[in-house]
């Protein structure tokens, strides 16, 4: 099964409170997203060295990656954002790099 991980580098935007809003900002536009069926949110976002992922499926490869770019343009979310594409086999961040932003 194809899976885009969207890699989004994990940097504190916020000064007081939670340092990291955009991941939850994140998970609301997928699950929004993937709410009329053109792909799926797949398994829950995870931590990875300097880096938090999204992972996305249930699409083509284009779908998936545009989803990423929608990520990439969203406000608040750091800048330098790119997705891998692999499979549901795959060790996470070992995927085809894509630039998204």
């Amino acid at each position: 099964m194809l899976v885009v991980e969207i890699h989004v580098p994990l940097v504190a935007t916020a000064t007081a409170g939670y340092a990291y809003p955009w991941i939850d900002h994140v998970e609301e536009l997928l699950f929004a997203g993937a709410e009329d069926g053109a792909y799926e949110v797949y398994d829950d976002g995870e931590e990875l060295d300097d880096e938090y992922l999204f992972f996305v499926t249930g699409a083509d490869e284009a779908t998936l990656v545009a989803v990423a770019g929608t990520v990439a343009r969203h406000p608040g979310v750091p800048d330098g954002v790119y997705a891998r594409v692999a499979d549901d086999e795959a060790d996470m961040g070992t995927g085809r790099r894509v630039e998204v932003a």
